[in-house]
């Protein structure tokens, strides 16, 4: 067994490394059980959207063949503006469908429409606005920008986006997923996107706390009775 001397620095140690990473351990702990408690499905917001939107269906669209794209069509994709089909061409381009005219952009009515197509109708809109820039940690970041937010009436504070460029609703944000970022956040350790799994005060955090698990088991085997019992035992 080891001296008193060696004991003492293993239990100061130990003790110090408990005080420095307790606050995150109780993060990470604070944080799980939110995620083990919560539904994503409601984090996702899905209980705000309406469960029976179906995407409408066009007739006498023209050709894609028919539009003004120089370089040639790599992507494509319908969009519903406001009751009038449009073509999102090479995720650069929004081309009326009806008669190929391009379109510059959707207006905060169209937006309001398509928003409309998806959320619940009881909800009552109380502003829609545009953002055209959002920082690291603003709740749209890393999606199409410019967009519409629209605002709802609610205690929840939920809003809704639809880009500017191709009229596609993007998402819906309320106060529990607000909750959930932030807690994904001290739980990742990634302060800037939420992702990043690989960061360096993770790493760190995750040797240290790794660290304080095996000082505190060696501190019970070198300071337990009954293991002292036992060597003495075996020496004889």
């Amino acid at each position: 067994m080891v001296n008193r001397r060696t004991s003492l620095k293993i239990r100061k140690i130990h003790r110090y490394l408990g005080l420095f990473l307790g606050i995150q351990f109780l993060m990470w702990t604070i944080s799980g059980l939110y995620f083990s408690w919560t539904n994503i499905d409601e984090i996702h917001g899905d209980h705000l959207k309406k469960t029976e939107f179906k995407p409408k269906e066009f007739n006498n669209l023209i050709s894609p063949s028919e539009l003004n794209i120089s370089k040639g069509i790599k992507t494509i994709e319908l969009r519903d503006v406001n009751n009038v089909p449009h073509y999102w061409v090479n995720k650069k381009y929004l081309y009326n469908g009806l008669n190929g005219n391009l379109k510059e952009s959707i207006t905060k009515e169209e937006a309001l429409y398509i928003a409309n197509n998806y959320m619940k109708s009881d909800l009552e809109v109380a502003s829609v606005e545009q953002v055209n820039q959002v920082g690291k940690h603003h709740e749209y970041r890393g999606k199409l920008l410019p967009a519409y937010v629209i605002t709802y009436k609610a205690d929840e504070n939920i809003k809704a986006y639809v880009s500017v460029n191709d009229g596609k609703f993007q998402t819906v944000r309320h106060q529990s997923w607000r909750w959930f970022d932030f807690l994904w956040m001290t739980h990742t350790m990634d302060y800037e996107g939420r992702d990043n799994f690989n960061t360096t005060v993770l790493r760190v955090f995750s040797l240290l706390g790794l660290i304080t698990v095996l000082s505190g088991f060696l501190l019970w085997y070198i300071t337990s009775p009954s293991i002292r019992k036992l060597v003495k035992n075996k020496n004889k």
